[in-house]
């Protein structure tokens, strides 16, 4: 297998009317949405084969995000189905800008109660890489889950990618959620930061200073999603910017999980991240930003997460 992510699957109800807050939200649209089941999802999407781990409630929604899986090519030999909670529900209202009004009904939510003792240890050395988030880390048990199957991962040789995909609503405490969101760094090889919790991850605003922090602490590249400004990246070595696509924004949700998709799928075509060349990074970053602007024109992420045919193309009509 290519890669594995790990984390939340859950229900987005998401706002289609653009810079309204919840309250004053006029209507909702369900969507499957968890941003490492989103990634998952973009990564079958772009031809990789792909496996997901974590829980939903067994209720309707829980059936539906399965079969959502299934149905997009991700192998759920590791999905579970909670008898004890529900799964979890997100009513979301976007910006254009690409900031989000949350809040979460999960008390507690199915992903939540993933366990340590349910991660199969040999199906999580069958890949190459893996993924995770933040959201598993904010409650017990699943933080012990995420936590344990990182280190595994990294014991066993795999690439292990990070999104710290700062959620406040879901930490009852900011100060636990740094604390855990460092553990979660120093595991990790590839770690991708959202412009706007930057400074929350790293205690500083200074680009420079916060990538030299991350990769003091283990990782061997940095990339920080900067919305309709691109991406930059440090790798210890090289530090760049890779400007964005000037697209018109239907749905901002997502967007980064697409932009990662696509950043792991070239990033495994290498044989180390150490070796890659500025230019491999350009090109590479290049391609994540055309996946991000495509991601942004539909509602719902993963009826929007692209193919790498319809990334090609997007890049050949704007002669990339």
């Amino acid at each position: 297998m290519d890669a594995i992510c790990l984390g939340e699957l859950l229900i987005d109800f998401v706002c289609p009317v653009p810079d309204v807050p919840l309250i004053d939200a006029p209507r909702f649209e369900k969507a499957p949405g968890g941003a490492p089941a989103n990634v998952a999802v973009g990564l079958a999407k772009l031809g990789l084969s792909t496996g997901f781990i974590g829980q939903v409630g067994a209720d309707p929604f829980g059936q539906f995000l399965q079969r959502t899986l299934a149905e997009q090519g991700v192998d759920t030999t590791c999905f579970y189905a909670s008898p004890e909670a529900r799964t979890t529900l997100a009513f979301v209202a976007t910006r254009r800008d690409g900031r989000k009004d949350i809040t979460f009904y999960r008390h507690p939510g199915a992903d939540i109660l993933l366990r340590p003792d349910q991660i199969d240890l040999d199906y999580l050395a069958s890949a190459r890489l893996f993924h995770f988030g933040s959201v598993s880390l904010s409650h017990s048990p699943a933080r012990e889950a995420t936590l344990h199957a990182a280190r595994i991962a990294r014991e066993a040789g795999l690439w292990v990618s990070y999104d710290p995909n700062w959620r406040p609503t879901l930490w009852e405490d900011p100060q636990a959620a740094q604390k855990w969101i460092w553990e979660a760094i120093t595991l990790a090889h590839i770690v991708k930061v959202a412009e706007e919790e930057w400074e929350f991850v790293t205690g500083t605003p200074d680009p420079a200073a916060g990538c030299r922090k991350i990769l003091d602490a283990g990782p061997s590249l940095v990339v920080i999603t900067r919305g309709e400004r691109g991406c930059a990246f440090d790798n210890g070595l090289v530090a760049g910017e890779v400007p964005a696509f000037p697209v018109e924004v239907v749905d901002p949700l997502g967007a980064g999980d697409g932009f990662v998709a696509a950043m792991l799928r070239q990033l495994l075509k290498e044989k180390d991240l150490a070796s890659l060349s500025p230019r491999r990074l350009q090109e590479i970053l290049l391609y994540a930003n055309a996946a991000g602007a495509l991601t942004t024109q539909r509602i719902g992420v993963i009826p929007a997460l692209p193919t790498h045919a319809e990334i090609e193309g997007f890049l050949a009509r704007w002669g990339k």
